[in-house]
């Protein structure tokens, strides 16, 4: 079939619906009715001749085959918005949608400058627009690496193959309990490492079985998706985990949480700028990465396998 003006409309109209799981939550980007939505997704269905999801009181849901059309959307949205950059690059201006996506609770890391790259890069631009996403390690490997964001930052201690990986900066997470856990109240010269181990920790959903947490706190019976909720396990006095440095310094001042052995319990990873290989690459992304370059002008070593590195580190201290 022929691809028309409209056609490529039905198509942004899908990808909305698909991303917020419905046609409720997809009113506020699109700005229409429901039944506007409707009535496109059904135009659409149409003229594709097939069901490509089902709607109803069960909710909302894709059909296999609406499935694999959306990511053949998805792949032609971003070939499309690519052909608009690629062409503006070549007129020397910057124009086009740049998706980046990070991990969560950066902000407060002040080694995380991304701010002063995007500020510097619309300085530069004649009509730019940045779409910024929050996901886990893995899904900004996958996200970027399927073309779905031009640019993720975060630690990916294990590597995927069809990506670059640039160092930006190093984050130190230590082990924390809070002022109602048992060990707020016990010296630390009289703390072992195997008695800490004993207790209860949080982790998080995208540490693999070999992190430094799960490898060594066999008692791990919470798990939290992100940082503010493991953070909030934490708090409840019930469990301690590994939380960077940055983001705890309001409630360590307040006197709420302290680290526990920190000599010990210690691990630092590397944050690093994620791209498609440069032959892949959306020209927007790598500008961004050329600011970031100008930024971090001294991007540290990358660390490697962090949970190695302790476990060397505390085999030395033992």
């Amino acid at each position: 079939m022929q691809l028309s003006g409209a056609d490529v409309r039905l198509m942004r109209v899908f990808d909305a619906v698909v991303r917020h799981r419905g046609f409720a939550a997809a009113q506020a980007e699109l700005n229409v009715s429901q039944s506007t939505i409707s009535t496109q997704i059904t135009a659409f269905e149409d003229r594709l001749g097939m069901t490509l999801c089902r709607r109803g009181r069960a909710g909302f849901r894709l059909t296999q085959k609406g499935e694999a059309v959306h990511a053949a959307v998805v792949r032609f949205l971003a070939a499309s918005e690519e052909f608009v950059s690629e062409t503006a690059v070549l007129r020397g201006a910057l124009s086009g949608t740049l998706r980046i996506g990070v991990v969560d609770h950066v902000v407060t890391d002040p080694n995380f400058r991304l701010s002063e790259a995007i500020g510097a890069l619309e300085n530069r631009a004649t009509s730019l627009r940045f779409e910024l996403a929050q996901c886990s390690p893995q899904e900004l490997q996958a996200r970027v690496r399927d073309g779905s964001l031009h640019l993720g930052i975060g630690s990916f201690p294990h590597k995927v193959a069809g990506l670059d990986y640039k160092p930006l900066y190093t984050e130190t997470n230590y082990l924390y309990c809070a002022s109602n856990h048992l060990l707020w109240k016990v010296p630390e010269e009289e703390m072992t490492p195997e008695f800490v181990t004993t207790m209860r920790t949080v982790g998080r959903s995208y540490w693999r079985d070999d992190h430094w947490n799960n490898r060594d706190f066999p008692n791990s019976p919470a798990m939290a998706q992100g940082l503010e909720q493991q953070l909030i396990m934490i708090l409840s006095g019930a469990y301690i985990g590994y939380l960077p440095d940055h983001s705890v310094t309001t409630w360590v001042q307040q006197g709420r949480l302290k680290p526990v052995l920190s000599d010990r319990f210690i691990y630092r990873c590397t944050f690093e700028a994620i791209t498609r290989p440069d032959v892949d690459a959306s020209p927007l992304a790598q500008e961004m990465l050329k600011e970031l370059s100008r930024i971090y002008v001294d991007p540290p070593e990358p660390v490697g396998n962090e949970v190695r590195e302790i476990a060397e580190k505390s085999g030395a201290a033992s």
